[in-house]
């Protein structure tokens, strides 16, 4: 097998195998993010070509979106389960599916089947869980700028495809314009099949940072009461529940609300589609230096003063937004200062949760917490639909998401992270006074 290749040549280079897992779950996530993005650019075409409203083609975006949130904690169970490479073989063939599928589709039924159900399972078995599985598994030091990293990729992956997908919308129609993420996602597949490997004991090697060869787990248990038995752990604290809140904010005002709807009120603002979506380039170029950038402070500054941080300014950001003019240079002003926040919550997230919970369970109880971001993206792409039928503007969803951010900027200063380590010490104490 080419790892088997690979790993040694690394190792004779000073490399652990576990930047070789890394690179190719980059790929991973940037194509499944790709696949999640498209929604933006296909809303006015569905809207023109089948007379649907915006309402209805809300609806399966929202289902895509909660499929990918909710099936978060059981992917990482079944990546705990059945290993790296069989989920994501399984994952990229339901997106490749689901995506082919759609550009065949003539009724309603169908894009709620296909890219509603297909895509949303799909993605949300490659959701951020798999970063935060690789980030614990492979690292022990440099984790936090991995996990930055990887988190980029996704948020860099849904919007950076968008210019192309817009122009190929505008030239050769909406169907071309699905093809490239279905390509890409193909590819991830394959790499991560033939490159992929589960733990750092399958290669002989330990995690980055670490000296001692550890074998691989056993993979024993039933994935669903492995993520359940996770959430019945968590879910007795409170600092679970102001996570979950704070990133169902995170989702609100994300993907939710700005991968589905950014498009269309630009458009509304007469502003070109490809120009919008160039706009939403833009903000993943900065995202990545900012998720980066978030991922490296992580390991180094408390991650509640990062959420209070991130959060308070993303809500000012888009309080900010309906007054901006829409001009090239506002909306320029906003993709630089948005752009740099867009996701940069995840790796201080995931940091909290390994804080309270322990790194060996943090990538299942992250899955909840993330469960709660994709429900507030499926809260935003509804609402954000109704609210432009029934308001016949955008811009009150984008005020209340920004609200949102304010009151998950305080609530995030109430966690209490104690690190298991230290939690262990202090009860062993108390059991001996």
């Amino acid at each position: 097998m080419l790892a088997a290749v690979l790993a040694p040549a690394l190792a004779r280079r000073g490399l652990g195998y576990g930047w070789a897992v890394a690179a190719v779950t980059f790929v991973v996530m940037l194509s499944t993010a790709a696949a999640m993005g498209m929604a933006g650019v296909l809303i006015r075409p569905l809207e023109a070509e089948f007379g649907w409203t915006a309402s209805d083609i809300s609806g399966p975006m929202a289902l895509r979106l909660a499929l990918f949130g909710a099936l978060g904690p059981f992917a990482a169970a079944l990546l705990q389960r059945y290993g790296m490479r069989n989920v994501v073989a399984v994952a990229m063939l339901l997106i490749v599916a689901g995506i082919l599928f759609a550009t065949r589709m003539t009724a309603l039924w169908q894009l709620w089947l296909y890219w509603g159900l297909l895509l949303g399972v799909g993605t949300g078995l490659t959701a951020m869980v798999l970063g935060a599985t690789v980030a614990n598994r492979w690292f022990v030091v440099r984790r936090g700028v991995v996990m930055g990293v990887l988190t980029a990729s996704s948020a860099t992956g849904s919007l950076a495809f968008l210019p192309l997908a817009a122009w190929l919308a505008a030239h050769d129609g909406w169907r071309v314009a699905l093809l490239p993420a279905a390509a890409a996602c193909a590819l991830g597949g394959v790499l991560m099949w033939l490159i992929g490997r589960d733990h750092p004991g399958e290669v002989n090697q330990p995690a980055y940072g670490e000296r001692v060869v550890t074998p691989p787990p056993p993979r024993t248990g039933a994935a669903a009461r492995i993520a359940l038995g996770a959430l019945a752990q968590a879910g007795r604290t409170p600092g679970f529940w102001l996570l979950f809140f704070t990133f169902f904010v995170c989702g609100l005002s994300t993907n939710g609300l700005i991968g589905t709807h950014f498009i269309p009120l630009c458009q509304d603002f007469g502003m070109a589609e490809v120009a919008a979506a160039s706009v939403l380039a833009m903000m993943g170029a900065f995202d990545f230096v900012g998720t980066i950038g978030s991922g490296w402070l992580s390991d180094r500054i408390d991650a509640r003063r990062l959420l209070f941080a991130y959060y308070g300014l993303r809500g000012l950001s888009l309080l900010a937004l309906p007054f901006c003019t829409f001009s090239v240079y506002g909306l320029s002003a906003f993709a630089v200062f948005y752009g740099l926040d867009w996701i940069a919550t995840v790796p201080p997230t995931v940091r909290l949760c390994a804080q309270l919970y322990g790194r060996e369970r943090a990538a299942l109880v992250f899955g909840w917490v993330f469960a709660g971001h994709q429900l507030g993206a499926a809260v935003a792409a509804i609402g954000g639909g109704v609210s432009r039928d029934l308001l016949a503007s955008y811009v009150p969803a984008f005020l209340v998401s920004g609200a949102f951010c304010l009151l998950a900027a305080l609530a995030v200063l109430a966690v209490r992270a104690t690190p298991p380590a230290r939690r262990a010490v202090a009860a062993g104490a108390a059991a001996a006074a």
